[in-house]
């Protein structure tokens, strides 16, 4: 009977059960409301940022590791660069000086034949000797000079200076102007490139 009253009912308010059943909401709608979809663009540009924040922050430690590498590979580059003008100064120092203890041996053999030829000069009778020991003495004074053997520049007068010179006398000087200073040299003084091979032998005037 009450059905037949609810038949009724929608009969004459022009409405059936399926009608008043759009009328009212769905799940389907409950689940794309407004705030909803707001709140997974909001989520959505979190993940957004984070992503972006891991990508700087992995950029920035890239960019540190290149500096200190950078930094590195010129620390080791001076380095090199020091050790291989040392290794050279050196190396060259070396070439310069490996015979120094054959020359300064030989400088004695040299010391005789300078005498030989201050006893042979102007004496006629031994000439072609003297003519002989002078030819081979400026023979040897050119190869020990192509080894880079040079002579110390000093004679009487000089001044007298303790880092080429070594004083083996002192004689009363022959004049003023020569006391303190120089008279006469023994034993000439050599260097070997630009290092005292031989210090000069001499006798200061006081």
């Amino acid at each position: 009977m009450a059905h037949n009253e609810s038949e009724e009912k929608n009969q004459q308010t022009g409405t059936t059960a399926e009608e008043s059943m759009k009328d009212q909401p769905t799940m389907e709608n409950k689940d794309t409301h407004p705030i909803d979809e707001e709140a997974d663009k909001a989520s959505d540009q979190n993940l957004d940022t984070d992503d972006t924040t891991e990508q700087e922050d992995a950029l920035r430690k890239l960019e540190g590791e290149l500096s200190d590498a950078k930094d590195k590979y010129l620390r080791l580059y001076a380095e090199f660069e020091n050790y291989r003008k040392r290794t050279s100064k050196e190396r060259l120092e070396l070439v310069k000086t490996a015979n120094e203890e054959l020359i300064l041996d030989l400088l004695t053999v040299l010391d005789d034949l300078e005498r030989s030829l201050q006893i042979f000069e102007n004496k006629d009778e031994v000439a072609p000797m003297y003519e002989g020991i002078k030819l081979v003495s400026q023979k040897f004074n050119n190869v020990l000079t192509r080894k880079g053997l040079k002579l110390m520049e000093v004679g009487p007068g000089s001044d007298f200076d303790s880092d080429y010179h070594e004083a083996v006398a002192q004689v009363p000087a022959p004049e003023d102007a020569l006391k303190g200073k120089i008279v006469d040299v023994l034993d000439k003084g050599y260097f070997l490139g630009e290092k005292v091979l031989r210090y000069a032998k001499v006798v200061i005037g006081q």
